[in-house]
């Protein structure tokens, strides 16, 4: 149990029109009663009600606010919390904040209110995680996948796991102490087969790329000849004049970025310098800078002028984008194609032609068909049981457990030796939702929170 009261600004720090401080532990009410007094009719401090007053400290008065005080185990934490609802503005802040910790309460650590909810049980540690991967949610998408994991979605899948893993562990020790009833073929026979499905549906629901596209969005870089249309491309699907567009070829000399929402999912545009071979320095940090770009990419498009004949950049470029994943967008589809285009593309066997995307960046036909490409291109993150990182690095080390041990019976090996296995998977599941846990480990999780959360 948390003996000390913590205290901070649970609202994003500078000017604005509220600003609300929280306050946890068994001094909340006390520090609360201190510096609030209540007006109007009823000046009765009553549990989740809303109470509009007037805060004092020291015989001055510092603002004045709402406030409602939430007993345990009624709250966030389940300790007794206060919060304060203040006007924005960081002198206010400061004065009450400074009010508060001299009445007792200390400055609250990142992430140390949730913290609090898992140690006092109202929350697992996948839940609590959730909550920072719902405030740092950049889409849609990936705001739906952590409220799942907020009410419970990743706990449930879990704890299944776990109470099939735990019917299968009985019946390997069943064997263990009683060989006479119990043979171990016939033990191999029934749960080695059902260890193996258990450690596929870990497998299955670990998608490291999807959690990967939640988390950072979907990564597309631009890329083509100079003049090919990329920077009028990126300004046309982000509806904003962000690349500087002349008929001069090597205008973009460094990488141009900026993203939008394509049904519920992150995309990030980066929009790069004509690859090319130049002696011209700046351009040609530009041109470096590209190639990392396109390296760095989860997918490529790769920009042609239809109205152009193709040379040997074309070729250079495709050949450095080959066996990826890529998209080709034939630009300029409002000018009349070359005929020296259309004999070239025949020779390219490598370029999609049934999934090529033909388009006009200037008139903007063909740029919902590109989206919708993209959107394909990005999948179904979130769709899996298992979203975050860690907690796929601790399914994966399960189901590799539990095929070592399935194995292992295969091979004839002692059951108790199996055994072994079978308890590190079942630790393993233990450390997503926070069953075992080390202080090390809950430093880790909380420690890229933000204050006041």
């Amino acid at each position: 149990m948390n003996t000390h009261t913590i205290a901070a600004l649970a609202t994003p720090p500078g000017m604005g029109g509220l600003a609300v401080i929280r306050v946890s532990g068994p001094q909340a009410e006390g520090i609360l009663r201190r510096l609030f007094v209540p007006t109007g009719k009823d000046k009765q401090f009553e549990d989740r009600y809303l109470m509009y007053g007037h805060l004092y400290h020291e015989g001055q008065m510092l603002d004045e606010c709402m406030a409602v005080l939430m007993k345990g185990p009624r709250s966030y934490t389940r300790e007794d919390v206060a919060e304060i609802q203040l006007h924005g503005g960081e002198l206010v802040v400061d004065a009450v904040l400074k009010a508060v910790f001299a009445s007792g309460a200390v400055p609250a650590q990142p992430g140390e209110f949730t913290r609090r909810a898992f140690e006092n049980g109202r929350i697992d540690l996948s839940q609590a995680e959730a909550v920072m991967q719902l405030i740092s949610s950049t889409g849609m998408k990936a705001k739906d996948a952590a409220l799942r994991q907020l009410q419970g979605g990743t706990l449930r899948f879990v704890q299944q796991a776990q109470a099939d893993l735990i019917q299968l562990m009985a019946g390997v020790t069943a064997a263990i102490d009683y060989p006479e009833e119990i043979s171990q073929e016939e033990a191999v026979g029934e749960i080695a087969p059902q260890l193996n499905q258990l450690a596929d549906r870990l497998n299955d629901a670990c998608d490291e790329k999807g959690a990967q596209i939640l988390e950072e969005g979907l990564q597309v870089v631009l890329c083509g000849k100079p003049n090919a249309g990329k920077s009028s491309l990126l300004n046309a699907l982000l509806m904003e004049n962000r690349a500087i567009v002349t008929d001069i070829p090597g205008t973009t000399r460094d990488t141009v970025g900026g993203s939008l929402m394509i049904d519920g999912i992150r995309v990030h545009l980066t929009d790069t310098a004509g690859i090319r071979d130049t002696q011209e320095m700046v351009e040609r940090i530009g041109v470096e800078r590209a190639k990392a770009a396109v390296d760095n990419a989860d997918v490529r498009v790769m920009v042609l002028d239809v109205f152009r004949a193709p040379d040997a950049e074309d070729e250079a470029i495709l050949d450095l984008i080959v066996n990826r994943e890529n998209l080709y967008v034939f630009n300029k589809s409002d000018l009349p194609q070359n005929p020296a285009f259309t004999a070239w593309l025949k020779t390219r066997t490598d370029v999609d032609k049934e999934k090529a995307i033909t388009l006009s960046a200037q008139s903007g036909e063909g740029l919902h068909q590109l989206k919708t490409r993209l959107r394909e291109l990005a999948g179904q993150p979130g769709q899996s049981a298992l979203t975050l990182a860690r907690h796929m690095d601790q399914a994966r080390k399960a189901a590799q457990a539990l095929s070592r041990a399935a194995e292992a019976m295969a091979e004839g090996l002692p059951l108790d030796l199996c055994a072994v296995d079978l308890n590190e998977a079942l630790a393993a599941l233990g450390d997503i939702t926070g069953d075992n846990y080390s202080e090390a480990l809950l430093d880790k999780v909380f420690s890229t929170f933000c204050v006041g959360k």
